[in-house]
């Protein structure tokens, strides 16, 4: 089959689809992923044809109406209003999801928010549709919905109100995108609260362990938990020289990356890590990430891109920004991890890593200081049984295939 992969969002969001895009593609099938423009050769160099998304997420999230959608995600009081400056690139970015589906395609695979804009796609070129979510978005009363994640339950019944009235939120930032594509396509009007929705036959699968959220039992039969998909390592990739010389330099170092995450002050934050790793007595590796950050010592090394999968297991602990793909990689490799939860899904990742013992606690981005910081880092490295906990979860995490899992979707599918 062809097979047509549509994400959107940081490269978090776009690697566990290249891998499970690969992994398709050795099963047989012929494989594009759509995505944004800077992640090209990213797709192409692991064989994948590439088809071009509008919007750089770096300069969205950089923006100051980005920073806005930000801070609203973590104060769902505001999310109504500030969704609305999504409205425009929701608008191109449908229309560029319809540009790439035209070029060819037997199947759809959506991303959570790039989903229901592929609805009206699917729906006008009659393609089947398969959601391939990385986080679990849809209604249940097992915990509250993303943007509530760093408030306490609300119990089942509550936890199930408030998605739902955050799902109809989302819904109408949706809408005007999903009625203008309709309209494109000449297909029949629907519901506004409806836009941003699947329909009840649309199977989705979940790019995360059971081991890590377990499948809520309200959920639908059509919602699956598959298993992680886990990104491609970069062909020819190799650690430079001065990153091998630091690490057999003294004991293993602590990790300190935001990823995706943009901080306002780049130079405040660096000096942040610096007098927490000082404080902690640590060695450090910090990720330059989106935010730039920059910190060089005797004891600490700046570095830019390196893979998770090799550097991870290398690490005395992580602290992170508790994206979905970072929080992933640190499970995988075993090590304990302390979670500074910014933005969107982060806040629910971190409480998952404190919930399971991996972490000790996670310190939200807006409370962060470098007290605070340094004392988690010497309770997730001094006390052994949050590597223990970590090593158990990588240990349930071999064993399973999430990409298998998804080819079993789309044999359903094609019968």
């Amino acid at each position: 089959m062809r097979l047509l992969i549509v994400t959107v969002g940081s490269w978090g969001d776009v690697a566990p689809c290249i891998g499970l895009g690969v992994r398709l593609r050795t099963a047989g099938h012929t494989v594009a992923l759509a995505t944004h423009a800077r992640f090209a050769d990213a797709v192409r160099t692991q064989g994948l044809d590439f088809r071009p998304l509008p919007a750089d997420p770096e300069r969205l999230f950089g923006s100051a109406d980005g920073q806005r959608l930000v801070r609203a995600a973590s104060a769902p009081a505001r999310l109504a209003r500030t969704l609305r400056l999504g409205r425009v690139f929701l608008s191109r970015l449908g229309r560029g999801v319809l540009a790439a589906a035209q070029e060819g395609a037997d199947v759809v695979l959506a991303s959570a928010l790039a989903d229901p804009l592929c609805g009206p796609v699917t729906e006008a070129l009659r393609l089947p549709r398969l959601g391939i979510y990385l986080q679990p978005v849809l209604p249940t009363g097992a915990f509250p919905p993303l943007a509530l994640a760093g408030c306490r339950s609300l119990g089942p019944r509550g936890n199930r109100l408030a998605a739902n009235a955050l799902r109809s939120v989302t819904s109408h930032a949706f809408a005007p995108a999903v009625a203008d594509l309709r309209r494109q396509l000449g297909l029949p009007g629907r519901p506004t609260g409806a836009a941003g929705r699947a329909p009840r036959s649309h199977t989705i699968c979940h790019g995360f362990s059971p081991a890590v959220v377990p499948p809520p039992p309200d959920w639908p039969a059509r919602a699956r938990v598959c298993g992680y998909w886990w990104p491609v390592p970069p062909a020819g990739w190799r650690p430079d020289d001065r990153l091998t010389a630091f690490l057999s330099a003294g004991p293993a170092p602590v990790f300190v990356g935001l990823g995706s995450f943009v901080a306002a002050d780049a130079a405040r934050l660096s000096a942040l890590i610096t007098r927490a790793l000082r404080k902690a007595g640590l060695r450090g590796i910090v990720q330059s990430g989106w935010t730039d950050l920059h910190v060089e010592s005797e004891d600490v090394l700046t570095v830019s891109e390196v893979p998770h999968e090799w550097l991870f297991p290398r690490m005395a602990a992580v602290v992170h920004h508790g994206g979905a793909g970072t929080t992933a990689a640190g499970l995988r490799a075993g090590v304990p991890a302390v979670p500074v939860p910014g933005q969107l899904d982060a806040y629910f990742w971190a409480a998952r890593l404190t919930a399971l013992g991996s972490a000790p606690t996670h310190v939200p981005y807006r409370d962060l200081t470098a007290s605070r910081l340094a004392e988690a880092l010497r309770h997730a490295v001094d006390d052994p049984a949050y590597r223990i906990r970590s090593r158990g979860i990588a240990d349930r995490l071999k064993a399973e295939d999430g990409a298998a899992r998804v080819l079993t979707a789309l044999h359903d599918v094609e019968a």
